[in-house]
């Protein structure tokens, strides 16, 4: 393991900004309040060599070692350390008997790990073989059981762990039991759907994760089916025309490479449609008052330099959760929400509150105003004065916050658009401010009537909305972020 260690680290992360003496303390599963906490990076969608490919010539299939993703799981923190993460998780696919591979091979590897680059909090988790859709992600809390808490949900439940195949196993009532199974363990995992509109064939035409179906998962599991990925992986499909060879994926996509390795309908702005269209899926959950959360991470399965379509974890995409730097603030900081993403370090700080009548919001939580209130909201962000991994300073644009009507459930699980959303203010350079190195803005929601979310998002562009991302474009030059929203209540 000394391979893996004595790479220079990142400079420490900055101290909290401005509006710290709101934001900068944690809520924890407890519903207490406690010190340390900060904006800490990470990546809960990464490969390592786990993820096998199978010799179909045997029977059952045979495991081959580093057929999918290639690299040791000491190697992927490495560069997770390398590109400023400080937490990430370990999330190799199944297939036949493939929770054996998990427990008896990858799990003492991430021990290893663990012990080899401590700075990097790594967690155990699966990218689960989702019956009845398309797949996801759970990260199991630490402890001396997790290896074996994994194997259950693997064994039991993994769409491909069965030998003989058995596709009455493949369904959304599969995926219920599993939620349930999930949900009954102490303490609970989370679970994220990966990529969610990949196999989407068009705008609102969903392929095999369903609105309806992910409704039924946080119906089911609401502390354990939490969100989605908000920007998916396989961002470097175009960067991998400069790689140092053909890449891996010529015959899949030929020379048109689309981000995210979406052939059909196509990211935008590299986020999922689910996410990106303002109004749309996401929203529709959020206006429910559905406690849905969007995330960001690589995919990594080989680098774009060796014939991959993938960014080394933290290299484009972060995923940033407020909380103390252990195992249990990260997770129980994910739960809540506290969460922000952004792609090309536009941005490495992202504050957002909500005030009115002595109480304050952050992320992920919610605000009691009284009707009629006005709403202070603040935003703060860090544009940080360096290059990111493509050696660029990119600039933040504009900020947008965004504003919708909290309705209750919805009339039908299929619903994919809230109305009511709408683009409440944009904000460009000329109306924030500086306080030391962040940008503020501060703007009031006047007399508010009813159950409302905000949120928050900004892009280095110029597009009034993030547009359709075309095969083989530069992920460097089209940036975005996004926070998770903050709900204002009404008594």
């Amino acid at each position: 393991m000394a391979l893996f260690v004595g790479l220079a680290l990142p400079a420490p992360a900055t101290a909290h900004g401005p509006g710290g003496s709101d934001v900068a303390t944690i809520v924890d599963e407890a519903g207490e309040r406690g010190e340390g906490a900060r904006w800490l990076p990470g990546d809960h969608h990464i490969h390592s060599r786990y993820s096998v490919g199978w010799d179909d010539t045997t029977q059952p299939p045979t495991p081959l070692l580093g057929e999918d993703a290639i690299y040791p799981i000491p190697m992927n923190a490495v560069m997770a350390r390398r590109y400023g993460l400080s937490w990430m998780v370990a999330t190799d696919h199944g297939g036949p008997n493939h929770s054996k591979i998990n427990h008896d091979h990858a799990y003492p590897e991430l021990l290893e790990s663990r012990a080899a680059v401590p700075e990097v909090i790594q967690f155990f988790g699966m990218e689960f073989d989702t019956p009845g859709a398309d797949h996801s992600s759970i990260i199991v809390p630490a402890g001396d059981d997790e290896a074996a808490r994994l194997q259950e949900i693997e064994s039991g439940y993994n769409s491909r762990e069965a030998w003989p195949r058995d596709e009455t196993d493949n369904t959304e009532t599969r995926m219920l039991a599993a939620l349930r199974a999930m949900d009954a363990q102490q303490p609970k995992p989370v679970l994220f759907a990966h990529h969610p509109s990949r196999s989407a064939q068009a705008l609102g035409h969903y392929g095999l994760t369903t609105p309806s179906e992910l409704r039924s998962w946080n119906d089911t599991a609401p502390e354990v089916a939490i969100g989605m990925e908000g920007a998916p992986g396989h961002q470097a499909a175009a960067q991998a025309q400069q790689g140092l060879g053909p890449s891996l994926y010529d015959s899949y996509f030929g020379k048109s490479r689309p981000r995210g390795a979406y052939r059909e309908f196509p990211t935008m702005g590299g986020f999922d449609q689910m996410t990106a269209r303002l109004g749309g899926f996401w929203d529709s959950m959020l206006g429910e008052g559905r406690r849905w959360w969007i995330t960001a991470n690589s995919d990594s399965h080989v680098h774009w330099t060796e014939g991959g379509i993938d960014f080394w974890p933290g290299e484009y995409s972060k995923t940033y959760v407020f909380a103390e730097s252990s195992h249990d603030s990260i997770l129980a900081g994910l739960r809540a929400g506290r969460i922000f993403v952004t792609t090309g370090d536009l941005v490495s700080e992202l504050d957002v509150t909500a005030s009115a009548g002595g109480g304050v919001a952050m992320i992920g939580e919610s605000l009691t105003v009284e009707k009629g209130q006005d709403v202070t909201v603040t935003i703060a962000f860090l544009d940080p004065e360096t290059n990111n991994a493509n050696g660029d300073n990119p600039a933040v644009a504009r900020v947008d916050l965004i504003r919708g009507a909290v309705t209750g459930p919805a009339n039908d699980k299929a619903s994919d658009t809230n109305p009511t959303t709408r683009v409440e203010a944009r904000f460009t350079a000329d109306q924030w401010s500086r306080e030391g190195a962040y940008s503020v803005i501060r703007t009031t929601i006047n007399d508010l009537g009813n159950d409302e979310y905000i949120r928050v998002r900004g892009t280095n562009t110029q597009e009034a909305e993030p547009q359709p991302d075309v095969p083989n474009e530069s992920p460097w030059t089209d940036l975005w972020f996004y926070s998770n929203p903050i709900f204002l209540e009404t008594p």
